[in-house]
């Protein structure tokens, strides 16, 4: 037990709220509706092969799919970071959950492409509204010493949704069909939206936030532009550019037609690698969750460690010399892509401890915006080269480096800035709190 356990309730900074069970049960509340909201956004990635065949496209419309999705998920991350500051959890968790649900079902009923793209541009709106939100209420409920724990473990959730979709809704989709497993699957958004009704609460009794008057757009232009200012942000940003998409992208849409058409792999086999990248994922978050809160100095080694890994693996596989990499080296990469959701949460805790909490949302959602920028780019960018020669995956996913060394480029530059003014929050704060009254 720390110093800080031992505080007494009465002496704590106001803001910081003590955590327990009730705390536990409501973010779980909140966390159920996003773990559901990340299947939903993932089923298209076991459903791939079965989406070209049943809506009759190519590489480039199969994966303007997801770049749909993402597209409308980034671009909603700074509205729904500024609508959590203002409104609250409950009722943006709430919009997300009766959007995402609808777009599930469209989605399952859709007879042509078009039908099938608004509905998932639908779900990528809902979507969006998840996990802002669920990272807002687990400030508001948790103390902010255990924030590095507390986002860990809500992408851990989101990577048990991703299990679920490449394990249940997979075989579902191949069992009973297309339509009856999407439309099936859609009944989970409406447990958790009355879970939510019903339950969930913004912040516990005695840590309201401060009311704000409406202030139109100059309040929204205030809100981006301090977070912007902040280095701390724009770092954040770029590592969570940096480490998410090479997995993203390998689990919402190409790690299957990769392994399948490129690797030579069954489905079975593949499905059972897609569940690695998972399992590796959720693993590592409870890894570098720990490593974080005990030593926040390792940040970025973790984040460089990461990302260096990440293209040495890709490297290794797109270039080996013989036609299809051997099974341990897949085995090796898909274990490596499990690291890249973890390492791109450590993007909020560099944002975070720069930003008061009337601002925590505005800075999420900027900081939420580079990893789904960076995916958007990478679909589009694989579809394209794959039809442009005829199925080389090797050049397809070289994408994957050009972006990394984009975004290693920025967290070099930005490190320095953020690191000091992160030192100078952290003195103002302690200066602040010898003037709490206990």
């Amino acid at each position: 037990m720390t110093r800080a356990d031992n505080v007494a309730p009465s002496a704590r900074p106001p803001g910081d709220p003590q955590g327990g069970r009730r705390a536990l049960a409501v973010w779980g509340v909140g966390v159920a509706v996003y773990f559901v909201a990340v299947i939903f956004r993932t089923s298209l990635g076991v459903a791939g092969l079965d989406a070209a065949d049943r809506f009759d496209v190519n590489a480039s419309a199969l994966s303007t799919f997801s770049i749909l999705q993402l597209l409308v998920y980034a671009g909603m991350q700074i509205p729904v970071g500024l609508l959590v500051d203002r409104l609250g959890t409950k009722k943006v968790l709430g919009i997300g959950a009766v959007l995402f649900t609808v777009g599930q079902v469209g989605f399952a009923l859709s007879p042509t492409y078009g039908m099938a793209l608004a509905s998932r541009a639908l779900l990528g709106c809902g979507d969006a509204m998840t996990f802002i939100s669920v990272l807002r209420l687990g400030s508001r409920w948790f103390p902010a010493r255990r924030g590095p724990l507390v986002a860990q473990f809500a992408a851990l959730a989101g990577m048990a949704g991703n299990l679920v979709s490449t394990l249940v809704l997979a075989r579902l989709l191949h069992g009973i069909g297309w339509t009856a497993a999407f439309a099936g699957s859609a009944l989970a958004g409406v447990v958790v939206l009355v879970l939510l009704v019903l339950f969930l609460k913004d912040h516990p009794e005695g840590h309201e936030p401060e009311p704000a008057p409406h202030q139109g757009a100059a309040y929204v232009r205030r809100q981006i532009a301090a977070s912007w200012r902040e280095p701390g942000t724009r770092l954040g940003m770029w590592v969570h550019f940096s480490t998410q998409f090479p997995g993203m992208v390998f689990l919402l849409l190409w790690g299957m037609p990769f392994l399948v058409e490129a690797q030579g792999l069954s489905r079975a086999t593949a499905g059972e690698l897609l569940t690695l990248v998972v399992l590796s994922n959720m693993v590592l978050g409870v890894v570098y969750g720990q490593v974080i809160a005990r030593n926040h100095g390792a940040r970025l080694p973790l984040v460089l460690i990461t990302v260096g890994a990440t293209a040495l693996l890709w490297a290794a596989v797109l270039f080996h010399p013989a036609e299809t990499a051997p099974m341990w080296l897949l085995v090796v990469l898909c274990t490596g892509l499990g690291a890249c959701g973890p390492a791109s949460m450590v993007g909020f805790d560099f944002s975070r401890p720069v930003n008061p909490p009337e601002r925590q949302g505005t800075a999420a959602g900027i900081t939420n915006m580079g990893g789904f920028t960076a995916s958007i780019t990478t679909l589009l960018a694989v579809g394209v080269l794959l039809d442009a020669t005829g199925g080389d995956y090797a050049v397809a996913f070289s994408a994957v480096f050009v972006l990394q060394a984009l975004g290693l480029v920025q967290i070099l530059r930005l490190r320095g800035q953020a690191a000091h003014r992160e030192r100078e929050r952290l003195v103002a704060g302690r200066v602040e709190s010898v003037h709490v009254p206990v």
